[in-house]
């Protein structure tokens, strides 16, 4: 039997092998705990049919276990010295595939299609580096990419906005961008004590699972978030006063913006946080004609 990745010695041990140190710059905190990475990737629901994408494995703890449950894992990691560490940690699994891209950069789509052929269910699994949680949970949905679903540690507090609901503090265009493609659910609250190095926040795990269409229909979806972004700049603000100053040529059209307010049902005095996701698809469908025809 192999020794799990996942545990203080064995991590400790590894790490010095290779003499790796941290980079703080690439967000790296290693689980060492085995019972939360099968947490994980139950809350995954991978059967042995299932493809599994990775974003920095880091030394290759979490895909281990994803490499158990699935028929293959495709894991991207931006570090070159891992490189060697994973070579090793995760020769027992011949169904691991390490690319050494940005996520970021790649196109995952054409990965997708060399990788999982035959496979209908994917899933990302992953602890994102936390500096690019966002950009990465969005470029993935952006892209409609054929997969079930998300299962991701992140920084607690973004995953209350993410799964946050309308009039509360949390609640802003990420919630929105996010709620629009998926239906979010906080399934772990993970304390900072079982990383290496300890970050300084607390994590939860998130499932995201994709809806078989967004939740809303709008004309058209860039400038829905463009709405919904420009709603939330200044929380403090109207409704009205944040559209008319972030908007293009907002303020020549205040009148027009007023008139999609009202056409939407909705009052002018109100707040962004206050609307929801169905509000601003109707608001943002009214301001189209005047800002994007």
């Amino acid at each position: 039997m192999y020794k799990d990745i996942a545990t203080p010695v064995r991590t400790k041990e590894i790490l010095k092998k290779y003499g790796f140190s941290f980079k703080k710059s690439l967000g790296q905190n290693f689980l060492i705990d085995t019972n939360i990475l099968r947490n994980i990737v139950d809350h995954a629901l991978l059967t042995d049919q299932s493809g599994a994408i990775e974003v920095g494995p880091g030394i290759g703890a979490l895909t281990e276990q994803l490499a158990k449950r699935s028929k293959k894992v495709v894991a991207f990691e931006i570090d070159q010295r891992l490189l060697p560490i994973l070579d090793e940690t995760l020769a027992p699994y011949d169904n691991t595939k390490i690319i050494h891209e940005d996520i970021l950069k790649a196109d995952v789509k054409k990965v997708m299609e060399q990788e999982f052929q035959g496979m209908d269910d994917v899933m990302l699994v992953a602890n994102l580096p936390y500096y690019v949680t966002t950009p990465i949970i969005m470029k993935i949905l952006e892209a409609h990419l054929p997969i079930r679903g998300i299962v991701v540690m992140l920084q607690k507090e973004v995953a209350e906005r993410i799964s946050a609901k309308p009039s509360t503090k949390e609640y802003g265009s990420l919630s929105i961008a996010i709620q629009y493609y998926t239906v979010p659910e906080v399934v772990m609250i993970v304390p900072k004590t079982v990383f290496m190095p300890q970050p300084n926040v607390d994590s939860a795990v998130i499932r995201l699972t994709k809806r078989e269409k967004p939740l809303v229909a709008v004309k058209d979806e860039d400038f829905f978030f463009q709405v919904t972004r420009a709603s939330f700049a200044q929380r403090r603000k109207t409704i009205l006063n944040n559209l008319v100053g972030q908007l293009e040529k907002g303020k020549e059209k205040k009148d027009l913006i007023l008139e999609s307010l009202q056409a939407s049902g909705i009052e002018p005095t109100r707040r962004g946080e206050s609307l929801s996701i169905e509000e601003f698809a109707a608001l943002s469908d009214a301001l189209y004609v005047y800002f994007k025809k």
